[in-house]
């Protein structure tokens, strides 16, 4: 089993950190590009495992798309394959087999969509068989399950004779990325209108452009943290902008709470530690993706905070309740179900003189638990599997110690 030793460093002096460039946006780019044809300037798309597989996968156009451990690669280019009229196989690892589908695939198949599971109902492998017309313009789809499936359907909305009105049930997840996927088809010229739980996009061209793709917000969470652990440090977050697309840049305002003073500058954000006014309470049901992030450090730190909105976690690349609670139980720290789901982190009262973090196959828990190296030597079981968002982690972590 491969591992790499973080030895303890409680403080830093200040580091520039060349943030790697947003796979959500990246993703959702390349799929418009490929809509278009290829007529567009695509800038800066990201290093991540998960990109590169899709931009592979969209030159070769092979007949089997195996995605590997690519979630937002099997939603979108299911969706993408349907609306094109190709016909494919969908696959992955044995994890991603696992993930379910059904809901998307339940949607395309109401549109007109030929698709067909080819081992266990509702999960990949599928194979798909193109769409000959559509059936419907008006589809009714959960909210709270993965924003994944309403993007895929967004983007080739516009692409559909009769567009698209999809009617979201239920309490609507990752929201923020929604509106990601609804503003960047903007910038590549299709309009959408959202008003309460109805999305409508009409029969409309996409028009080539030129489009930069923003840092990643996921990835300078890590480097929040590790801010917000240390005893003393300074970190400039290369790339980052204030009006941003992601999500995730609610990361600001969480460790603005957590000890971590945040400044735009050009080119970036410089990180410097604050005195902490506590995090009582946070719903991730916007960010789900920073969950593991804030869990570590509060954890770290000392702060008891009840965390809600963590539905979604239990499908991602792992069950990341279950795998948080063991990890966080390494340094005596707690991630209790205090009410049906709501948990309370209970910080670590005492901490070992080293801590051997799994990793599960999930790019997350690695780097989520970076930080605890302000604390303790830490050993991270498999850590390449950063490839899969942020490839060149380790070395910028290289960078601090």
């Amino acid at each position: 089993m491969k591992s790499i030793v973080l030895n303890q460093i409680a403080s830093f002096s200040s580091v520039k950190i060349p943030l790697p460039s947003s796979k959500s946006e990246s993703n959702r780019a390349l799929v418009i590009d490929a809509l278009t044809k290829g007529e567009n300037q695509l800038q800066n798309l990201a290093e991540a495992r998960d990109t590169q597989t899709m931009i592979r996968l969209l030159k070769e156009n092979p007949p089997i798309f195996d995605v590997l451990d690519a979630g937002t690669t099997m939603r979108f280019l299911t969706a993408y394959a349907a609306v094109t009229g190709q016909h494919k196989v969908m696959t992955g690892t044995a994890r991603m087999c696992e993930r379910p589908i059904g809901i998307l695939v339940d949607a395309l198949r109401e549109i007109g969509a030929e698709i067909h599971y080819m081992n266990v109902e509702g999960y990949p492998p599928l194979a798909v068989h193109g769409l000959k017309e559509q059936l419907t313009h008006r589809v009714k789809i959960r909210g709270d399950v993965s924003s994944q499936y309403i993007s895929a359907l967004l983007m080739i909305a516009p692409i559909l004779p009769e567009g698209l009105e999809l009617e979201l049930e239920g309490k609507v997840g990752s929201r923020t990325y929604i509106e990601m996927t609804i503003q960047l088809m903007k910038s590549f010229g299709v309009d959408c209108i959202w008003e309460g739980n109805i999305i409508r996009v009409a029969h409309q061209d996409y028009r080539p452009t030129v489009f930069s793709v923003e840092s990643d917000w996921s990835g300078a969470s890590y480097w929040f943290s590790l801010v917000a652990c240390a005893e003393k440090g300074e970190l400039f977050l290369e790339g980052l902008k204030e009006e941003s697309l992601q999500g995730d840049s609610k990361i600001v305002e969480i460790m603005d709470r957590l000890g971590v003073k945040t400044e735009f500058k050009a080119g970036g954000v410089h990180l410097s530690k604050q005195q902490v006014k506590g995090l009582t309470s946070w719903d991730f049901s916007d960010c789900p993706d920073l969950a593991q992030t804030v869990a570590v450090c509060c954890a770290i730190i000392g702060q008891k905070s009840v965390f809600t909105g963590l539905e979604s976690l239990r499908i991602k690349e792992t069950d990341r309740i279950y795998a948080l609670q063991q990890e966080l139980a390494k340094f005596n720290a707690i991630l209790e179900e205090t009410a049906p789901e709501e948990f309370t982190v209970i910080p670590s009262v005492e901490m070992p003189h080293e801590v051997k973090i799994h990793t599960y196959d999930d790019h997350r828990m690695a780097m989520a638990f970076m930080p605890l190296m302000t604390k303790t030597r830490v050993v991270i079981e498999e850590p390449d599997v950063v490839n899969k968002s942020y490839p060149s982690f380790w070395k910028h972590v290289d960078l601090i110690r």
